[in-house]
């Protein structure tokens, strides 16, 4: 039962195992995703964070309050039938990682760059196997093809709940090794995306702060921090 357009009309909200895993009852009645495929997540405390959701709702359903059932969904409607292709184009991001182009001045930017995000290529080296080469400018500059490869491996190891979440660390921030060390625990949401504003708090502190420019980084930073308790959320 797909129930995103409609009025609340169910009293009780459950989780309820099944086959497969753990999904949402509404007075019984199991849920399923807007492309009406059963909305089956791998763990219960997944299922709880939906059904805490659900039972939220007053008197219209309104998605945009669901975010953990929102990316249940995409991870079941939109991921699964492309996963490869998904894993790919995030795998891509490593190419041009944001912690790879730094600026070519003032001094201080550059020096501020180099002592936030170096030690971050640093652990990617260590606990990745990877070592991605910095370079000044916004020229692109391929990185070895080795190293991508094994960055690309790792997100095909993702399940595709788990690959719905690394999608918004990896996008929302702009690096592929942000997502990383967000994913194996070496940064925090919060630490990571500060670390991928480094340029935009630059800007504030040189000519002050955009209302408008604020009040958007405050919803993405929002979904960040979402998209990991979603990947959490996953571990079976």
């Amino acid at each position: 039962m797909s129930a995103w357009a409609a009025k609340r009309f169910w009293k009780e909200t459950t989780v309820a195992a099944t086959e497969g895993g753990f999904t949402v009852a509404l007075d019984g009645r199991l849920i399923k995703t807007p492309a009406k495929t059963p909305l089956v997540v791998p763990t219960r405390v997944l299922a709880e964070a939906m059904a805490v959701e659900w039972d939220a709702q007053e008197e219209k359903v309104d998605p945009n309050t669901m975010p953990f059932t929102r990316m249940a969904n995409s991870a079941i409607d939109k991921v699964v039938p492309q996963f490869a292709e998904v894993a790919d184009m995030l795998a891509a991001y490593g190419d041009s990682d944001l912690l790879c182009y730094r600026a070519t001045n003032p001094e201080e930017l550059i020096a501020r760059q180099s002592a936030l995000w170096d030690p971050v290529l640093d652990w990617a080296e260590s606990a990745l196997n990877v070592r991605l080469i910095p370079v000044a400018g916004v020229i692109h500059a391929p990185q070895n093809p080795q190293d991508l490869a094994r960055m690309t491996a790792r997100v095909h190891d993702f399940s595709h709940f788990q690959l719905a979440a690394f999608h918004d660390l990896v996008s929302i921030s702009g690096s592929l090794v942000l997502g990383f060390a967000v994913s194996e625990g070496h940064l925090s949401p919060e630490q990571a995306w500060d670390l991928s504003r480094v340029d935009e708090k630059w800007q504030e502190e040189q000519w002050g702060k955009d209302d408008l420019a604020t009040e958007q980084a405050a919803v993405k930073r929002d979904a960040f921090i979402h998209a990991h308790r979603f990947f959490r959320h996953c571990a079976v």
